[in-house]
């Protein structure tokens, strides 16, 4: 744990009332309002109704739709946060302030791309603060009567601030993203212990390899419906392949998995690549994607999961669809 280390642009709000979650919310939109400071705020429907009754004599407050930014996952909503600061910054004003509520849901298979969401947050917010870039000041609630045990403790470790009173306190329980996102299990996945549809060693023939996965998957009884699915995660499988072969070290593993209800594949290489825990959060080369360096990435963007296990021997990555 590094107490309360960190940029302090990235705090939370953990409360179990409306009373608690609404005064705190108040009081962070209000002191960037008198600040001169342009003020987004993006909750669920339920938090949404509650804050907007609050703040209904601060017509400049920025209402953005949740879905905007959480709709296509918590790996997408990095990039999106990142967005809404500079679609709304303003000349002259010292930041833009942002109200997030981040909400997984009840389903524990989707809660730990949610864990990682916030440790990424709140490490690239410390990257751009070391770097001097428009500062962007978030502030994440937290509803511990709707927010899984296991979230409401990711908040307390991925968060250097709390708000606390109406103003931010240092969290002591925080910990160094780094640190935190290493920590995080990688859960086993039950199809790995049967046998894969294709299994490609010492893979060098791309093309050959991209019809068999493509057959092979499609021969495999998915549900209706599951063919968008089933092309994002060939072209994320494809990525990654290629990433392994250009970027990692031979020989270069792939197995696939599929049934009824999702789809994964693992692809192995003997490099030493990926050491980095925040890679695949962002585009290498930014916005522009046409310079490469984009395929984790995108993996991360087509996929429900991408995890990265490194070992002595090399580098595995395993992407997972759930379908259905």
């Amino acid at each position: 744990m590094d107490g309360a280390a960190g940029s302090g642009r990235h705090r939370a709000l953990i409360g179990a009332s409306d009373e608690e979650l609404v005064d705190g919310t108040v009081a962070f939109v209000c002191a960037g309002l008198d600040a001169g400071e342009p003020v987004v705020v993006a909750c669920t429907d339920q938090t949404l109704e509650l804050v907007q009754k609050a703040l209904a004599d601060r017509p400049q407050v920025v209402w953005a739709d949740w879905s905007d930014v959480y709709g296509n996952g918590p790996a997408a909503a990095i990039t999106a946060v990142r967005r809404l600061g500079e679609r709304h910054r303003v000349p002259g004003a010292g930041a833009v302030r942002v109200v997030l509520e981040p909400f997984a849901g009840p389903d524990p298979e989707t809660w730990r791309e949610w864990q990682r969401y916030d440790a990424v947050l709140d490490h690239q917010l410390v990257e751009a603060d070391l770097l001097g870039d428009a500062p962007l000041l978030v502030m994440c609630l937290v509803d511990t009567r709707r927010v899984p045990a296991p979230l409401v403790e990711a908040a307390r470790a991925t968060h250097p601030l709390l708000q606390v009173d109406g103003a931010g306190r240092p969290n002591p329980d925080h910990v160094d993203p780094a640190q935190y996102l290493t920590s995080l299990p990688v859960p086993p996945e039950p199809l790995e212990s049967t046998e894969p549809l294709v299994a490609a060693d010492s893979v060098r023939d791309l093309r050959g390899l991209r019809r068999d996965l493509a057959a092979r998957a499609a021969d495999a009884s998915l549900p209706p419906g599951s063919e968008p699915a089933l092309e994002d995660f060939l072209l994320a499988v494809d990525e990654m392949t290629t990433n392994a072969l250009r970027h990692g070290r031979p020989p270069v593993d792939l197995r696939l998995w599929a049934d009824s209800a999702r789809l994964v594949c693992t692809v192995t290489d003997h490099g030493s690549g990926l050491q980095d825990p925040f890679i695949g959060y962002g585009p290498a080369h930014g916005d522009d994607l046409s310079l490469g360096g984009m395929g984790l990435w995108l993996a991360r963007q087509l996929c429900d999961h991408v995890d990265i296990t490194v070992t002595d021997d090399g580098v595995r990555v395993r992407l997972t669809t759930v379908l259905g």
